[in-house]
């Protein structure tokens, strides 16, 4: 992204939105501006008075002119109608859980504007300029991150974002925690008081999944890439056979993600000398690098169509149709496609993790590592014997493998029926997104330390290799490792070197892509 784009605005005038831009706003990249043009705030006000139309003609609009859920055969008298919508996010105030991080709430606040802005949820333009404003200010809703069935959509999670728009409950703003109506008071902001349906509209969507699953991408893709250029440092640590990702080999196996990897591999072992002559096929591991990485490219198109797909949706419930008058009562607050999308990548972003934990275990064993260390331990002479180099960090990534493969378990198996079986099928979404987090974070790990491998790995075949050229592209790779991570002579602890090298990877430090 250059400069000039990043001071552009991501606009909400009802227009698609991709993850990049969701990206842009949760790092505070650019800010979120709502369109001023006439037409499109003409839009949104339509649907808003659509539904004072109703209520003024006593028509029956779920959730406005009723109770919620099971209890939609309630009727509630005009005079507390305009109370009902504040109910709605009191009565949900009951998450657990972590709090969503400030660019997880971001995020969400984001594909909520993007979702309303569609014009089909009977909202003012005065809550979309009010959800703009805690964007602008980074007055951030803290949001517990667990009780979320992903379908009515995200509603104990997003009860907290309608409230803290009404100036109720707590914000994170300026690093402290702080009651919403001290900060709004402090900013010049006036509470909200909802509209009939506003408080619906709010809660009643797939916001938070929507949001976490935009951040998983991109997390999952950047892994895709770190993975092969860690494949290709371990190729040549373990003395391996580049041939394996030649060009007409792969030509016959057309998945385009599985070729990118491969030419990527290419790339970076280009000039690498052949390895062991008396080794035609290196290990499962390292030779099928692209097959197993590849699944994950190859997914990640289909994927990113899904998420954005639901990002530009209205996907609350009743949907209002200014075009018709009519009020069309539905369930687009299911969040089946993100649950599919997020169950999917976990696997595939675990599978990742397994790759690396075996290349690992093959290049710190003297049996397999074709005359490298025990351990890779880059001591020598006397003290060699009382030094283990990656022996320890060799068993914390197998912990964090294995943990991250239990974590594949789909969520979205695990429907619940709930309030009176009236949601007796619900998606599961964002407990799928969430364990796809952890899993991302796990296999982050565990690309932590492959660096940490790969840095002292390439320094011990040259020991043992003197004339090992790594190409321009792999070379300042390995400069920049050696930047970060000091050689492991001496034993030492490595939990600090291994936050640093987790902050590069979550910051995308590294420029990979072929």
């Amino acid at each position: 992204m250059t400069s000039e784009q990043q001071r552009e605005p991501v606009r909400f005038d009802g227009q698609r939105l991709n993850i990049e831009d969701v990206l842009a706003l949760a790092q505070r990249q650019r800010r979120a501006e709502l369109s001023p043009e006439p037409a499109f705030r003409a839009r949104i006000a339509a649907g808003a008075e659509l539904i004072e139309r109703l209520l003024r003609d006593e028509g029956v609009v779920y959730g406005v002119t009723t109770g919620y859920g099971d209890s939609c055969t309630v009727n509630v008298p005009p005079a507390l109608v305009a109370e009902l919508p504040h109910h709605l996010y009191t009565y949900h105030g009951c998450g657990m859980g972590r709090f969503l991080t400030p660019e997880e709430t971001r995020a969400v606040l984001a594909a909520r504007l993007q979702s309303l802005s569609q014009g089909h949820s009977g909202v003012s333009v005065e809550l979309l300029q009010q959800l703009q404003l805690l964007l602008l200010h980074d007055v951030l809703p803290l949001i517990p991150a667990e009780g979320s069935v992903g379908a009515s959509g995200d509603l104990t999670p997003l009860s907290y974002v309608a409230a803290v728009l009404c100036g109720e409950r707590e914000v994170w703003f300026k690093d402290e925690r702080r009651a919403a109506a001290e900060v709004f008071a402090e900013l010049g902001i006036t509470p909200l008081r909802l509209r009939p349906k506003e408080g619906l509209a709010i809660m009643n969507g797939t916001a938070v999944m929507t949001a976490l699953a935009s951040l998983a991408f991109d997390r999952a893709s950047y892994l895709a890439q770190l993975a092969t250029r860690l494949t290709a440092c371990n190729v040549l640590v373990a003395d391996g056979n580049p041939a394996h990702f030649d060009e007409t080999l792969f030509a016959v196996k057309p998945h385009a993600g599985q070729q990118r990897v491969a030419a990527s591999l290419r790339a970076d072992l280009a000039g690498a000398p052949a390895g062991a002559s008396h080794r035609l096929q290196d290990r499962y591991s390292l030779r099928c690098a692209p097959h197993v990485i590849g699944v994950l490219e190859d997914a990640l198109p289909f994927l990113r169509a899904q998420i954005e797909n639901e990002l530009n949706s209205a996907n609350d419930n009743p949907i209002i149709d200014v075009a018709s008058g009519r009020v069309l009562h539905g369930g687009h607050f299911y969040g089946g496609h993100i649950a599919f999308a997020m169950d999917s990548l976990k696997q595939l972003v675990a599978n990742i993790a397994d790759l690396l934990d075996r290349q690992l275990a093959l290049i710190v064993d003297a049996r397999y590592n074709h005359g490298l260390p025990a351990n890779l331990s880059g001591a020598t002479g006397e003290r060699a014997p009382i030094n283990h180099g990656l022996k320890a960090l060799q068993i914390s990534v197998s912990a964090w493998t294995a943990e991250a493969l239990k974590l594949t378990m789909p969520a979205s198996v695990f429907s619940r029926s709930t309030e009176c079986h009236n949601q007796d099928k619900v998606s599961m979404g964002t407990i799928a997104a969430r364990d796809c987090l952890r899993v991302l974070e796990l296999v982050e790990q565990v690309a932590a330390a492959m660096l940490i491998a790969a840095r002292q790995g390439l320094e011990l075949r040259r020991r043992v290799n003197p004339t090992l050229a790594l190409n321009e592209r792999l070379a300042a790779f390995e400069a920049d490792l050696a930047d970060r991570v000091a050689l492991v002579v001496e034993d030492r602890a490595l939990d600090a070197d291994l936050h640093v090298l987790l902050e590069a990877i979550r910051a995308q430090a590294w420029e990979l892509s072929a």
